[in-house]
């Protein structure tokens, strides 16, 4: 069965999407901007890592509002507006994890929603109940 899904500790979408779909036992989530919930905007327009921060809280909120979580994500997606942002996107991404890592896959693409340097789209196991 099909299940549109969000959070209320998430920024509202900024086009006609869903912030995730749960089919099964799994979670796929839309990508993740890096928007301060409380003021709907980038908070650090210049800082990859702040980005990198506040889009993996997104995704966090989202998998934890729909029960899941950080471990239970089987792959990420991760696009970013410059690729030469690798290193320092990753320094932070590896924080939120804690043993291992899930599949991941990261590209530069032209350019994001509201020049942002980071968006992180998942799929992720809901745990069991």
């Amino acid at each position: 069965m099909l299940e549109r899904i969000s959070s209320n500790k998430l920024p509202k979408a900024v086009g006609s999407y869903s912030s995730g779909s749960k089919v099964g036992n799994l979670i796929f989530s839309s990508g993740q901007l890096p928007i301060n919930p409380e003021t709907g905007k980038i908070d650090f327009p210049d800082s990859v890592e702040k980005q990198a921060e506040q889009s993996m809280t997104n995704v966090k909120n989202l998998l934890e509002d729909n029960g899941s979580s950080l471990e239970s994500i089987v792959k990420t997606t991760v696009y970013l507006g410059d690729i030469k942002d690798f290193a320092q996107f990753d320094s932070v991404y590896k924080t939120f994890f804690k043993d291992s890592f899930p599949a991941r896959t990261a590209f530069a693409v032209g350019a994001l929603p509201m020049g942002a340097l980071v968006e992180i789209e998942v799929i992720a196991e809901v745990k069991e109940a």
